[in-house]
């Protein structure tokens, strides 16, 4: 069969831009698996940041920071990206913690914002309890009971016998790699670039 020049063209563009997607996903569990490297401290304390590329101290943090510190690594502000979405359509975003306007300094720290923002600007992608279904660079999200949210992305490791993909978060134990895709509820499957 032959096709015309014109033909070729848009298939050449959606096989690149399919490219460049996987490159960059591959390209965000990488840099997040370089944040396993560091000592960091779980503490979930208020701070004072700067605005915007503001980020707590390089030795603290919560699951929301791997996410915010990954995505920097890319050039991807989710700080500003955050702040500026909810000071548009606070309306939109969890009523929670009883704000009437934003803050700059944690909005993005939280886990329903964080969610809220990627449903909005990511792709959702299904919540299975398939292992093939979670790719490397996607975000997932977990309901622990009690009103606990958590958040982390997928790495390009796999389990060895199981081929579950290991996930990049810190749960307490500061930025680990850990095999918990399946071990608490999934409320949240995203792709966000």
């Amino acid at each position: 069969m032959k096709y015309k020049l014109f033909h070729l063209i848009p298939l050449f563009f959606l096989s690149t831009l399919a490219f460049s997607q996987n490159d960059f996903y591959k390209e965000l569990a990488d840099s997040t698996m370089t944040l396993t490297q560091q000592d960091v401290v779980y503490d979930p304390s208020y701070f004072s940041i700067d605005y915007p590329n503001g980020d707590v101290p390089a030795d603290k943090g919560v699951c929301t920071d791997v996410v915010i510190r990954a995505y920097r690594k890319l050039g991807i502000d989710l700080q500003k990206e955050v702040h500026e979405d909810m000071k548009a359509h606070f309306s939109k975003y969890p009523k929670m913690w009883g704000l009437t306007r934003t803050d700059k300094n944690i909005d993005h720290r939280r886990v329903p914002n964080l969610m809220t923002f990627f449903s909005r600007f990511g792709t959702e992608l299904p919540i299975t309890e398939n292992a093939s279904d979670y790719k490397a660079g996607d975000i997932v999200c977990w309901d622990f009971g009690g009103g606990l949210k958590h958040i982390g992305i997928v790495s390009t490791e796999t389990t060895y016998f199981s081929k579950r993909p290991m996930i990049i978060h810190n749960m307490g134990s500061g930025q680990v790699l850990e095999d918990i895709i399946f071990e608490y509820k999934i409320i949240g499957h995203y792709r966000y670039q």
